[in-house]
């Protein structure tokens, strides 16, 4: 039969299996708790109990299946952290690095459908590893822990379902509080996993009504926007049209213009040419002095040449003298230590003479002492011989005594073996003795040095140390907790310095754009724009010059006053003397231009009228404008200027705030109907404009500057956060560490205690055994004193022997002793023969070694004699070499005074020509700055040339084109009015956001999209609404129908098991949604008004009345009971085993007990034994066969 296969990809959904028509096959279990070791639970019936003694771990299997299914409180799997399931070690076991239990249940009935109905057998799987990280596997595929927990969602199983009893928990069931109770029955009715999509679909409803309220105001925004960006798109429509016919015809004027500059590129070519002509002429009479120039740096270098061999051969000679000098020098040292050499060797000659001579004696004296030697050795040989023939008649004489002695002796062995019979005896008692006592002082020892005082001491530090790093963490939680919330308050600090950001620069965008349109029209109203008059400036290099009104600052309210005098003096260029431009007024051919000369302007002297200031004081500027507006009086309405009308003199008028002129016999009056109005009030919004968008522009630097710094914060912090969690997990990682050391000491300590018992235990056995030996050796004694009498008869027969037998020792020890000496005396003299031997060799082959030394120190002395002959000549031929290299040496030096003399002439003619050369250098850079001013100007005139031509190109037109559609009769300042035109018109549009046409195309269809997802979200949350409303009609039904069930069960149950009285449920609230659950029991001959008054048996029993009940209703596929029956008598465990074995045949019941009568219910028994200290181990016995076995 196939075993679990592969599941397919387990995907991020829930998966719809339902285990309740399935039975649990088998608990693997592996390094969990104390079962270090690879352990399978068979649970191969309905009937498993699980027996073993306290301590034994039992109840880890419980606590194995709730962690398998989910359980992630360690708290209620009796431990502190998640990884305090993982075998920690034991006296004799390391601790593990992981733990794992798998569930492996049976299908071979094929009763799960879904994607698991085609295997036999369905697996989960969890494993944690020490760092905290569990991995959960379903079928050996990998998958989330919601995804086991969806699994058994109404299926009665989970890791905190009523399936699942543990050791306290029956009595706790019927004291749960009301809303604790409900869960149970929510699991029963299967409405857990309603419960769940509710919640979800909660949230889903939660986050749909927010993203429906931003959508609404993202479209309240976007139709405010959309009006807006309407008018602007219509205003850029013909902003376009005006704007492409001003393409045109300026690229037609910049055709006129390229053909005028080309014909100057032309003329300033043939300039060019004539520069080149006299250049090349310059450049002829340079080269013929550079020729010259050449000849000579010849002449220099071969004189150089010269000087160089001469100054060669003077360095050489130097060189061949030092050489000279230093070889005379070395023959000299090689003299000297010939001469040293040669001493030595005499000294070496005599000492060897000396020690030939002593060794020659030496030997004399050796050969002496060997002629004396040899009849002394042969005469002690003799005297060997003789003491080893009396040695063997002495020894001879002991063997027969010792023949007689054995005789004797065993005649006399049975009392004497008695007697060593008993001695030995008492001999090994004593040492028995001495065994125990010895070993008791050992024990006594190891009490002492078992002191657990050390241990508990180190305990209590580790203890001690345990809280410190439980205080660390929770500083550390601390800590992650504020950087959490500082990064959360950095973030939102950040989107708030983004949203301003975002603000200042749409309103530094805005402002750009209203400075460049008004800038625009300032232009065209200083007339800065295209004209013929705009190309005349811009020949003439005025064009950067300041205009009039561009200096003027006017008093608040009076600029339509100043603008109405001024008129289209407004336009004036500001000049420094009408002399500079008078000259060049010839070449304006049209257009009109004012200019204002700073220079010569002066203060005017006309007084003020009464009720009036003049015009002039109102204004300031950088020079005095009494020239244009001296005469004119400034008062505030009509009726003033009315009343100074009379008092005017010749050319003087009056004017008022609003622009009504008067003067004698005139009155001018404007209403800005030309493009100069509003001329000086748009240059102070003009100035304004650019004060604020420097503003702007400011702070908006400074929000990206804080945003950046924000961001470098919220990244500081993320990294600090990420220390923090690693610190956190390195700490937990100690703290289990920690928790390790403990648990080891305290089993340590445990050891301890248990070996303390036990050495008193033996103590007192081996003083035991001392008391005994100690009886047996006084029976010893006794019968050692009674073998002694019966030794004494035979005492008289032993001394005589043992006088005879001294007396034969004496004898032959004498004989041995001589025998020795003469032994001795004989390896002695050999010995000392033989070293004479050896030193007379020894120093003959010395004397061979001292004679040929000898002779080789001839041969040395001899050689160096020679070599201090032959040394005298070369110091006289050197002496005569170094006299003759001196007198070259003085020679060599006359001719490099001679070449050094002609050597400087050349150089003097050299410095000659270079002075003449400097002149005509001097005439071929002035030619060629000319040329160079030429070829600027033709390049300046080709820039522009140039220029022109890629404007032309840039605005979509080629310059060839232009000029043939053009009419020969065309001009430039005809063109130059026509763009004037069309410019007007432009600036008469006003500011014009370009960007509006496709802007309003995008918002629209933006629009659309908001309107449609509006549309998608309000059908969305209504369907979220319908599932609520039928969430909570379905769980109303179910959860009712299932009360109404168990209620019914729990009446008819509880009065089977209790043997009477009754007991019920009922709702504490009115929406059953949200209802608790209370239960109401009165055992027979009891009227108690609460449960809590209850026993612990009467609880007990209650609590599985209303378990079986709701296992009546919605049986789990397996039912685990943890010592349940522990409160209960034998009378009620015997009812609570019926119950349970009525029930087995729809559910599996494991269950852990101590009662004999539930044991005897069980059909497989698995006892759990602890044989190795802190490692558990399973037995299983299957009970049907073991009564088989038994009666067979």
């Amino acid at each position: 039969m196939p075993g679990p296969g592969r599941a397919p990809s387990f995907a991020r959904g829930r998966v719809l299996v339902s285990f309740a028509s399935m039975r649990l096959k088998k608990i693997k279990l592996a390094g969990f708790k104390s079962f270090v070791d690879p352990t399978t639970v068979h649970i191969p019936s309905n009937l498993v109990g699980v027996v073993g003694p306290n301590g034994c771990g039992k109840s880890n299997v419980i606590d194995a299946v709730r962690w398998v299914m989910g359980e992630s409180s360690a708290k209620n799997l009796r431990g502190d952290s998640m990884t305090d399931v993982i075998f920690n070690g034991s006296t004799s076991r390391k601790p593990v690095g992981q733990a794992s239990i798998e569930l492996v249940f049976d299908n071979t009935e094929n009763k799960l459908g879904g994607q698991y109905a085609q295997f036999n057998e369905i697996s989960i799987k969890r494993l944690v590893s020490r760092d905290g990280q569990s991995n959960y596997y379903l079928n050996g595929a990998r998958c989330r822990r919601r995804d086991i927990t969806d699994i058994f969602l109404g299926t009665g199983l989970g890791p905190r379902s009523y399936s699942i009893i543990e050791q306290g928990m029956i009595s706790r069931l019927v004291e749960a509080k009301p809303v604790e109770l409900r869960v149970f029955f929510e699991e029963a009715a299967g409405i857990s996993k309603y419960k769940e999509r509710r919640r979800e679909t909660e949230n889903r409803m939660s986050h749909t009504r927010d993203n429906l309220d931003r959508l609404n105001d993202l479209r309240e925004e976007l139709d405010k926007q959309l009006h807006h960006l309407q008018r602007q798109a219509r205003a850029a429509e013909r902003y376009k049209e005006l704007k492409q016919e001003e393409r045109l015809l300026r690229a037609q004027l910049q055709a006129l213009r390229w053909r005028s500059l080309d014909q100057a590129v032309g003329e300033s070519e043939q300039a060019i040419r004539a520069a080149d002509t006299r250049l090349e002429g310059e450049i002829a009479r340079l080269r013929s002095v550079d020729s010259e120039m050449e000849k000579l740096r010849a002449a220099h270098t071969e004189a150089g040449d010269t000087l160089s061999e001469v100054q060669g051969r003077f360095y050489g000679l130097g060189a061949d003298i030092a050489r000279v000098e230093q070889a005379i020098q070395h023959n000299r040292e090689r003299r000297a230590e010939l001469d040293n050499d040669l001493k030595q060797a005499e000294r070496v000659w005599q000492d060897l003479q000396h020690h030939l001579e002593t060794d020659q004696r030496r030997i004399g004296e050796f050969e002496t002492r060997l002629a004396g030697l040899d009849p002394a050795l042969e005469e002690a040989r003799e005297a060997e011989e003789i003491s080893a023939l009396r040695l063997g008649e002495a020894e001879e004489s002991m063997q027969t005594w010792q023949a007689e002695w054995d005789a004797f002796t065993e005649s006399s062995s049975t009392p004497s073996q008695r007697a060593q019979v008993e001695r030995t005896r008492i001999q090994h008692l004593e040492q028995q003795i001495h065994t125990h006592q010895h070993r008791l002082g050992r024990l006594d020892q190891e009490r002492a040095a078992l002191s657990p005082g050390d241990l508990e001491l180190e305990i209590a530090r580790l203890e001690a140390e345990q809280e410190k790093l439980d205080e660390e963490m929770e500083r550390l939680q601390a800590r992650l907790a504020e950087v959490n919330g500082s990064i959360t308050a950095r973030r939102e600090q950040n989107r708030h310095i983004t949203t301003e950001l975002d603000t200042a620069r749409s309103r530094q965008q805005q402002l750009r754009g209203r400075h460049a349109s008004l800038e625009a029209l300032q232009q065209a109203a200083l007339g800065k724009g295209s004209g013929a008059a705009a190309e005349w400036l811009r020949r003439q290099g005025l064009e950067g010059r300041q205009r009039l009104a561009e200096g003027l600052r006017v008093s608040e309210g009076w600029e339509p006053a100043v603008e109405t005098v001024l008129g289209h003096n407004l336009q004036a260029v500001c000049v420094d003397g009408l002399a500079s431009v008078a000259d060049a007024l010839e070449s304006l051919g049209k257009g009109r231009l004012t200019f204002f000369d700073t220079a010569t302007a002066a203060a005017g002297s006309g007084a003020a009228r009464a009720g009036a200031v003049p015009l002039a004081s109102l204004v300031r500027a950088p020079w005095p404008l009494e020239s244009l507006l001296d005469g004119v009086h400034a008062v505030e309405d009509l009726a003033a200027a009315l009343a100074l009308h009379g008092e005017l003199g010749p050319r003087e008028s009056v004017i008022t705030r609003d622009g009504l002129w008067l003067g004698r016999g005139w009155l001018r009056v404007s209403r800005e109907q030309d493009e100069q109005a509003g001329v000086l009030a748009r240059e102070q919004e003009l100035e304004r404009l650019e004060a604020e968008l420097d503003r702007v522009s400011e702070l908006t630097a400074e929000l990206a500057e804080s945003l950046e710094q924000g961001r470098e914060t919220l990244r500081g912090l993320e990294e600090q956060r990420d220390t923090l969690q690693h610190d956190a997990t390195q700490l937990g990682r100690r703290h289990a560490d920690l928790r390790a050391q403990l648990s080891g000491r305290q089993a340590r300590l445990e050891q301890f205690r248990s070996r303390l018992e036990r050495i008193e235990s033996e103590i007192v056995e081996g003083r035991e055994h001392i008391a005994q030996s100690e009886r047996e050796v006084n029976e010893a004694r006794g019968a050692l004193e009674t073998a002694l009498e019966a030794m004494a008869e035979h005492e008289a027969r032993r001394e005589a022997q043992v006088a005879r037998r001294d007396a034969l020792r004496a004898q032959l020890q004498e004989a041995r002793q001589r025998a020795a000496g003469d032994r001795d005396k004989v390896h002695q003299l050999a010995l000392e023969t033989r070293s004479l031997h050896t030193q007379v060799d020894s120093t003959r082959r010395g004397l061979e070694r001292m004679e040929a030394q000898l002779e080789g120190l001839a041969e040395r002395r001899e050689a160096l004699l020679r070599q201090l002959t032959e040394c005298e000549s070369p110091i006289t031929d050197l002496n005569r070499e170094l006299e003759q290299l001196l007198d070259r040496r003085l020679q060599v030096e006359k001719e490099l005074s001679a070449a050094r003399a002609g050597l400087e002439g050349i150089e003097h003619q050299l410095r000659e020509l270079e002075s003449s050369r400097g002149g005509t250098d001097q005439r071929v850079a002035e030619v060629r700055a000319e040329l160079e001013q030429a070829r600027m100007r033709w390049q300046e005139l080709k820039v522009r040339r140039q220029t022109l031509e890629e404007q032309v190109i840039q605005g979509g037109f080629e310059v060839q084109p232009l000029l043939e559609e053009l009419p020969e009769t065309a001009a430039e300042a005809e063109w130059e009015q026509s763009l004037e035109q069309v410019n007007n018109r432009i600036q008469r549009l006003g500011p014009i956001n370009l960007a509006a046409i496709d802007e309003y195309k995008v918002q629209s269809e933006r629009k659309t999209y908001l309107d449609s997802q509006h549309a998608d979200l309000t059908e969305a949350l209504e369907t979220l609404e319908n599932a609520i409303r039928r969430i909570d009609r379905e769980t109303r039904t179910r959860f009712r129908e299932t009360f109404d069930k168990v209620n019914d069960g729990l009446k008819q149950m509880f009065p089977r098991l209790f043997g009477g009285g009754h007991a019920y449920l009922e709702l504490t609230g009115e929406d059953v949604l949200d209802a608790g659950v209370s239960i109401m029991a009165r055992p027979p001959g009891k009227r108690n008004s609460t449960i809590h008054l209850l026993s612990g048996g009467e609880k007990a029993l209650t609590a599985v009345a209303l378990v079986f009940s709701i296992f009546e209703l919605n049986p789990a596929p397996f039912c685990m009971l943890d010592e349940v029956d522990a409160p209960l008598d034998d009378a009620n465990v015997g009812r609570f085993c019926t119950m349970v074995k009525e029930m087995s045949e729809r559910v599996q019941f494991v269950f852990i007990t101590h009662n004999k009568t539930t044991m005897e219910m069980a059909q497989h028994l698995s006892g759990v034994t602890m044989q190795e200290p802190g490692v558990s181990r399973l037995v299983s016995v299957d009970v049907q066969e073991a009564v088989a076995l038994a009666a067979s």
